[in-house]
């Protein structure tokens, strides 16, 4: 009987499978990558080592991390045919262009539809270096400037950075970046994961994997949540405005961007992190006011806590950009750099215990009724 289903909207609380790669534990505020608690891999870690830890589900000993990095800097190639790409699709979206320079690759780069692990996991590390490379190039294309050169002596977020301005960045750039791409890496079956999951669950290959969960990032109720967050900044302007600005929001019952998450019901366990790059960042940067304004919202929702509305990592990490200079459509394909070992994770799980992912719809439409030929309706 059609009453007796109980329909779970957006297959919220629904467990699909299991997975051995994150933990989060919503009421408490706990986020564990392979059992690692995220505050100690975002102060002791780097992001290489916590792609290895993700991929292999170990911390690398000295030799491993070193081949694998060596593995990932070896990566930082793309077919020339890819830059031509990026350039006739330099002024659209970098979200677009990049989903459209993975999808080149998959026809471009031998290899590229291996569908065993194996080829997996080469695909993946290659992705994983690419996909930088292909947002910094667009950049600069974009601008007007050719795209910069790799510097393969740099680590993974030093490049990043490089790529991006064509300048080196100070240590302390480095670290932030690194630990932003840390606390992005991976968290379970969100949505851009989860679609992922469902595009291997047809045996296609990663490639055609990495452009859905691409696809499904570029949505604003995913990843769009660091650029509102600097588009409330930029409307608040001051500190003081920011509980009046509250008070409105709440009381046309309009949600305040970078508060609440799907999970969590307590504080965001990453947002801790990006709180004290900030500040930091800010005052070395003689622009204070950033954090100022974030911190005086933060003050102002805290009556709302107990509802669930709660701080959460993309609070942060937007203010980290604009200090930068990077512009707000580059936010999200920055979150894309830092989840691409997750995906890539999610899809080995998917892949070694495979089976077509195909839930139900409840059918709420006509009875069965007569088909009137077109001549006498």
């Amino acid at each position: 009987m059609t009453e007796d289903v109980k329909i779970n909207r957006g297959l919220k609380g629904i467990y699909f499978e299991r997975s051995g790669v994150s933990h989060i534990d919503g009421s408490k505020g706990e986020l564990l990558y392979r059992g690692y608690s995220i505050h100690d891999l975002a102060t002791h870690s780097s992001f290489e080592e916590v792609c290895f830890l993700l991929i292999h589900g170990e911390l690398p000993t000295a030799e491993q991390f070193a081949s694998f990095d060596a593995q990932l800097k070896a990566a930082r190639e793309l077919p020339q045919e890819v830059y031509d790409i990026i350039r006739a699709c330099k002024d659209g979206h970098p979200m677009d262009v990049l989903r459209t320079a993975v999808s080149a690759l998959a026809a471009l780069e031998p290899g590229s539809a291996e569908k065993g692990e194996d080829g997996f996991l080469t695909n993946g590390i290659r992705l994983i270096a690419q996909v930088p490379m292909i947002i910094a190039a667009h950049e600069a294309l974009r601008n007007g400037r050719e795209p910069v050169a790799a510097n393969p002596s740099l680590s993974h977020a030093a490049n990043w950075l490089w790529m991006l301005k064509g300048e080196l960045p100070s240590p302390e750039a480095v670290r932030l970046a690194d630990v932003d791409f840390i606390l992005h890496a991976e968290h379970g079956a969100n949505a851009s994961s989860f679609a992922a999951r469902v595009t291997v669950g047809t045996e296609a290959n990663l490639h055609g994997a990495m452009v859905t969960a691409l696809s499904t990032l570029a949505g604003p109720a995913h990843g769009g949540a660091a650029e509102d967050v600097m588009k409330m900044v930029h409307e608040i302007q001051d500190p003081a405005n920011a509980a009046a600005y509250v008070k409105s929001k709440r009381k046309n019952r309009e949600a305040v961007t970078g508060f609440g998450h799907r999970v969590y019901r307590t504080e965001d366990p990453r947002a801790r992190h990006m709180r004290d790059g900030v500040k930091q960042l800010g005052e070395e940067m003689g622009a204070p006011e950033w954090y100022e304004i974030l911190q005086a919202v933060v003050d102002a929702m805290k009556p709302y806590s107990r509802h669930g509305l709660n701080v959460n990592v993309d609070f942060y990490s937007g203010v980290v950009y604009q200090l930068h200079g990077i512009p707000m459509d580059l936010y999200v394909p920055i979150f894309a750099i830092g989840r691409m070992p997750g995906w890539l994770v999610q899809c080995l799980e998917q892949q070694r215990q495979n089976i077509l992912i195909r839930p139900l719809t409840l059918y709420n439409g006509p009875e069965k009724r007569d088909y009137v030929a077109l001549s006498d309706r």
